[in-house]
């Protein structure tokens, strides 16, 4: 079948999904480039408020960038990490503090008060975006947020991972999915650009189970999302869960998880902007490698090559 040309999709360009790009350039003008920051917080699942041990796919060392230590202070985490993207990232002019590791509200409220200042107080920082888990807000420090959002760009991402309990309790993830939606309707609530993240091959889940969290999510007042494969990562408790039983997992080859991901997005509201579609982590990392050294720039480009080939786009199958 031959690709359609010069068709806008809903979102306003011709791209095969709705874009965090296009929503950067269209609300701000350019393109904002995320800096992870490291601000040495912790999370309830490891200090023994709710468990230890934390989740068990879980190694922040996988994905922090050599730059991101909480040693360093927040501003200079900042300079060299845009001195560390400056070179991949050249068109990018204007910078998000990402606040990654661990749950980054999970502080006292005048403690958020001074990572948050510092990093908003940096010239080359246009917002802030806060990645924690949904247990970790509560009514103060959403108002706070609210309060910055007015003045910054300010996101809040959730760690969903999975829509179903039981998949939640396999992986120790120590809250339910309603603990997650209720969280995510009390941010939505404050205009406060909500984010949310989900883990594609969790054990116990086979695909049609995946897909259809599609319709989920599509239901929740949520701005964005990331979607990621399942990556299992040296020294975690899933890498020995697998090796004990590997038949539970459904690990993607990459070829299959690229026609996965466009079913996806093809059940997925199409007002939900798309951060990011695979996971990314370093080989070195990995307890079990199936895609090679393949970038996840280049796994995004198949992925909308396809799409043009399958004459498909976010939101084609979507029923409200």
């Amino acid at each position: 079948m031959a690709e359609k040309s010069n068709f806008i999709f809903p979102w306003g360009n011709d791209r095969r999904f709705n874009t965090f790009s296009a929503y950067c350039i269209k609300t701000f003008g350019s393109r904002l480039q995320k800096l992870s920051i490291d601000a040495g917080f912790t999370c309830p699942n490891r200090d023994g408020s709710i468990g230890t041990g934390g989740c068990s796919y879980c190694s922040n060392d996988a994905f922090n960038p050599s730059y991101c230590l909480p040693e360093k202070s927040i501003t200079q985490q900042i300079d060299e990490g845009i001195e560390f993207h400056k070179f991949r990232y050249r068109r990018a002019t204007k910078y998000i503090a990402y606040l990654q590791p661990y749950s980054n509200t999970y502080k006292t409220l005048d403690e958020l008060k001074k990572i948050y200042g510092e990093a908003l107080a940096h010239p080359s920082i246009s917002g802030i975006s806060v990645g924690t888990r949904p247990d970790c807000v509560d009514d103060e420090k959403l108002d706070y947020l609210q309060q910055l959002s007015e003045k910054y760009f300010v996101s809040v991402e959730y760690g969903i991972e999975s829509c179903y309990d039981e998949t939640l309790n396999t992986i120790h993830r120590g809250h339910s999915f309603e603990t997650a939606v209720e969280a995510i309707r009390k941010t939505a609530a404050r205009h406060i650009f909500t984010s949310a993240h989900i883990i594609f091959g969790l054990p116990g889940e086979n695909t049609e189970a995946m897909l259809d969290q599609a319709e989920i999510i599509s239901q929740l007042p949520l701005n964005s999302i990331k979607l990621h494969q399942l990556q299992i990562i040296k020294g975690t408790k899933m890498a020995e869960e697998y090796h004990t039983d590997p038949a539970s997992f459904t690990l993607f080859s990459l070829e299959t998880y690229i026609d996965f991901v466009i079913d996806f997005l093809e059940r997925l509201n199409p007002g939900i902007i798309i951060e990011r579609l695979s996971g990314e982590v370093p080989p070195r990392f990995l307890e079990v490698s199936t895609w090679g050294l393949i970038r996840a720039d280049r796994v995004l480009q198949m992925i909308e090559q396809r799409m043009k080939v399958r004459e498909t786009w976010q939101g084609r199958l979507y029923k409200k």
